[in-house]
């Protein structure tokens, strides 16, 4: 048994024959899923299935036997995100060539923090950053990093945004002192229905909770920027300092966009950063219909993407990209044994200058290909399609006076509830989720909305037809009127 995959012979042939008996039980597990995207068995009937004595044995079982074990217990029990019955989670199925990529990502195995130990992937990846800060609006000072997902490029636009504001506006240098002796009055404004990295990576940067002022949202989902001129002014008389406004651009529960040209005035005429978090909806900027929903995108100081929502990439792929290159200084630190001067003086470009991460993958050759592949007409028919899809089923529910929807969708997320003056129709809703899941192998999300417990369809897959989404509202209905007998 070969070890890794070499310039041998021997070696070329195992690698070969690895590659194709995955590939065979792969599409083998597919096939037998008949289009669910789940098994249905309950957490608890999985733990028992997948349960084997040790996963250490004292003596190996060699490859051929662990994928045999492999396609009784795990592959088929695998979340199947290219079904169209998964609509879940801002994730989905990934394109042909970006798993093709993934190959050679694992195959070659670089490590994205120095030159030495990523050449190509180091050029190619400084490549795909200036294309897409080209796409996104920004000139020739702005630059960029790939991330592991919208969380760590949202932490990393927080981040800069504090150094910035600190070292600009309050003279003080966080990298060499810490953080100033005002540290508890940094105030950073955000929508209540923002992603939760906003207050995590706040208690990670040693801000807290208090530093996240929420701002209301209007009936369409998005920050009212009335409240937010006002919680503003009343934090700066209270002796507060306001240095980071964010606006989301697709929110994770119903896509809703902030007013960016809005924000953008507030922020610069408070001294503020202002951040786009993007996560969601980077991937409206391909439609040719659809890309002004997200104009002033261009403005903000930082914007995060992601290619494994609306882009359809395998997790993970993310970035974050920042007006001024500059900025990312915040992040460099010299090692002798990584990114020494001498190197970069003479053009190797060592990306762990700006990024938290030190090791990471080379996820940007997955954005180089299938950007390339699917050119700009593709990307276009494939994003207006899950976009078309949700403006549709939107309709077909605001229509039906057995359901209630709550906002009219700006991207891909529709979030409505089962609704037939029932006075049970929370719990109504809980038991339609759980029983797609489980009797059906369907995947919906579910969210709460103005205290009410709702269902979400997140239609990312450009496979999904108006005809499965007819299907499933007829399914839901049905379900919810058992549910209400019982």
């Amino acid at each position: 048994m070969q070890t890794f995959l070499t310039h041998e012979k021997q070696s070329q042939r195992e690698f070969s024959a690895y590659i194709k008996r995955t590939e065979k039980a792969i599409r083998k597990a597919f096939k037998k899923s008949f289009g669910a995207a789940y098994s249905g068995l309950t957490p608890q009937k999985l733990a028992a299935a997948i349960k084997t004595d040790t996963i250490l044995p004292e003596k190996g079982m060699g490859f051929d036997k662990v994928l045999v074990l492999a396609e009784k217990t795990v592959l088929p029990n695998l979340l199947c995100t290219p079904s169209s019955s998964y609509m879940a989670h801002l994730h989905g199925p990934s394109l042909l060539e970006t798993i093709a990529a993934e190959l050679v990502i694992s195959t070659f195995n670089q490590s994205m923090d120095s030159w030495d130990q990523s050449p190509v992937a180091t050029e190619i990846e400084v490549q795909v950053i200036r294309a897409l800060c080209d796409l996104y609006g920004y000139n020739k000072t702005s630059d960029g990093v790939f991330t592991s997902g919208g969380s760590q490029s949202n932490q990393t636009a927080i981040i800069l945004a504090r150094d910035w504001f600190c070292n600009e506006i309050l003279h003080w240098d966080v990298k060499k002192y810490g953080l100033p002796p005002q540290y508890t009055k940094l105030r950073m404004y955000t929508s209540e229905i923002s992603h939760f990295s906003m207050e995590k990576s706040a208690h990670i940067l040693g801000l807290g909770y208090e530093s996240v002022v929420k701002v209301p949202v209007d009936a369409k989902k998005k920050m009212d920027t009335v409240l937010l001129k006002k919680l503003v002014e009343q934090d700066i008389k209270a002796g507060n300092i306001p240095f980071l406004v964010v606006g989301t651009v697709g929110t994770t529960d119903f896509g809703s966009i902030d007013d960016l040209n809005e924000l953008y005035e507030i922020a610069r005429n408070n001294n503020m950063w202002l951040h786009a978090d993007a996560a969601y909806g980077s991937g409206v900027i391909m439609s040719r219909k659809y890309r002004e929903l997200i104009t002033g995108i261009e403005l903000c100081d930082s914007i995060t993407l992601d290619f494994h929502k609306m882009f359809l990439m395998p997790i993970s792929c993310s970035a974050v990209l920042v007006k001024d290159g500059k900025d990312f200084e915040a992040l460099t630190v010299h090692a002798d044994y990584l990114n020494r001067t001498e190197d970069e003086e003479d053009g190797y470009t060592n990306l762990v200058d700006k990024s938290i991460q030190t090791t990471r993958r080379f996820d940007a050759l997955k954005v180089w290909t299938a950007f390339q592949v699917r050119g700009k007409d593709g990307w276009s028919e494939l994003i207006e399609t899950s976009m078309e899809n949700a403006r549709y089923f939107y309709n077909q529910l605001k229509d039906d006076s057995n359901f209630e929807v709550v906002t009219e969708p700006e991207i891909s997320s529709v979030v409505f509830r089962f609704c037939d003056g029932n006075k049970n129709t929370d719990e109504i809703n809980k038991k339609v989720r759980r029983r797609l899941i489980h009797e059906y192998g369907t995947i919906i999300g579910q969210t709460v909305s103005d205290g009410k417990v709702c269902l979400k369809f997140t239609l990312l897959n450009p496979l999904i037809t108006h005809k499965k989404l007819d299907e499933l509202k007829s399914l839901i209905t049905a379900i919810s009127k058992t549910a209400a007998e019982e």
